[in-house]
């Protein structure tokens, strides 16, 4: 586990980061990685000197199964109760689905896209959700952990606003692998854009990403530079796998 505030830890799954929060209510694990990844994320989360048994709590930022693909089994074998925003919970219960995508402009996406992405399968186990939640609700743990619904890469995307500490979870609202950079795919980019300004118009300092390295001094103001530039090309619609 990579510490990167008094609260959080960043764990990463290899194909996507999740993030564990420490409150007093136990620890809240923010994102589960795809399905299978239970065990590896144990053994981090021991190696760092907690128990995954005090993961009370599961937050999802949204339904992909990179992100939500362990939840079912995480809830099952931990009894924590899951939280996800309302737009994408009917789509987590049905065990995932079919969505329009769209692959976003340049040639590093496309990549991205052909050896990660395309004939992934988007059907995950199907998990319970125990708490829809909504823009700006306040979920109860290290000090305040704010909700930001930002659709564009789903409909129900958010990321979340640990608002003691100044730090943004930013999910799949963009990526900072190669810098910041728009996700590969969306369902809506240029809601998307509208999201990641809305985001950037928070006060934080620090921003963590499911894709790619944190963002450590300057965030909000890093993000609102790299995307307040007019949207000019329309992304390419994938089929659906």
């Amino acid at each position: 586990m990579k510490q990167i505030t008094e609260s959080l830890y960043q764990i990463s799954l290899g194909a996507a980061n999740v993030f564990l929060l420490t409150g007093d209510d136990g620890l809240t694990l923010v994102d589960t990685g795809l399905p299978g990844s239970a065990d590896k994320l144990f053994a981090a989360v021991r190696k760092g000197g907690k128990r995954p048994e005090d993961i009370t709590r599961i937050v999802l930022t949204h339904w992909h199964p990179d992100h939500a693909g362990s939840a079912a089994d995480l809830q099952q074998r931990l009894g924590a109760r899951v939280v996800a925003h309302a737009a994408d919970a009917d789509i987590l219960e049905q065990g995932g689905g079919e969505r329009p995508r769209y692959l976003t402009p340049g040639l590093v996406n496309r990549l991205v896209f052909r050896f990660f992405i395309n004939g992934v399968s988007s059907q995950i186990p199907p998990i319970s959700i125990d708490e829809r939640v909504a823009d700006n609700a306040l979920i109860a743990t290290a000090g305040g952990l704010r909700v930001l619904h930002t659709p564009g890469h789903s409909a129900g995307h958010m990321a979340l606003l640990l608002e003691q500490e100044g730090v943004l979870i930013a999910g799949d609202i963009c990526a900072n692998v190669f810098g910041l950079a728009y996700s590969t795919v969306y369902e809506d980019i240029t809601l998307g854009q509208q999201s990641l300004l809305k985001v950037a118009a928070k006060p934080f300092d620090q921003a963590v990403f499911g894709h790619g390295g944190p963002v450590i001094r300057n965030a909000s103001q890093k993000l609102r530079e790299k995307f307040e530039q007019p949207l000019d090309v329309a992304g390419k619609l994938l089929q659906t796998v």
